[in-house]
């Protein structure tokens, strides 16, 4: 290969590199743009289930957005390390959050 214009050459050169590390930066910031997660607490009253709680979460917090009411279940246990759904009246839970 004879390259004829060396100016023209570097100038493609330089234009194609730019292109490849702009993708690049685009794609590496989105994909790892996560979130903090916090914790919220929430205090059980009387009659209040594991599910009731978990249902009032899919619709208010943003963090369960589109989850499965089962899956926060399980999430919400994992978090409070409950070995059951057994709530009691007065005891604390902590709910991940933004």
């Amino acid at each position: 290969m004879i390259i004829k214009n060396k100016k023209k050459f570097v100038r493609a050169i330089i234009l194609m590199v730019s292109i490849v590390v702009g993708i690049n930066l685009l794609i590496s910031t989105n994909a790892f743009s996560h979130q903090e997660i916090k914790y919220k607490t929430v205090s059980v009253i009387q009659g209040d289930t594991l599910w009731d709680i978990a249902e009032k979460e899919q619709r208010s917090n943003s963090y369960y957005k589109g989850q499965d009411v089962r899956d926060i279940i399980e999430n919400i246990k994992s978090i409070n390390k409950l070995n059951n759904a057994n709530l009691k009246s007065g005891q604390t839970l902590e709910i991940a959050t933004y």
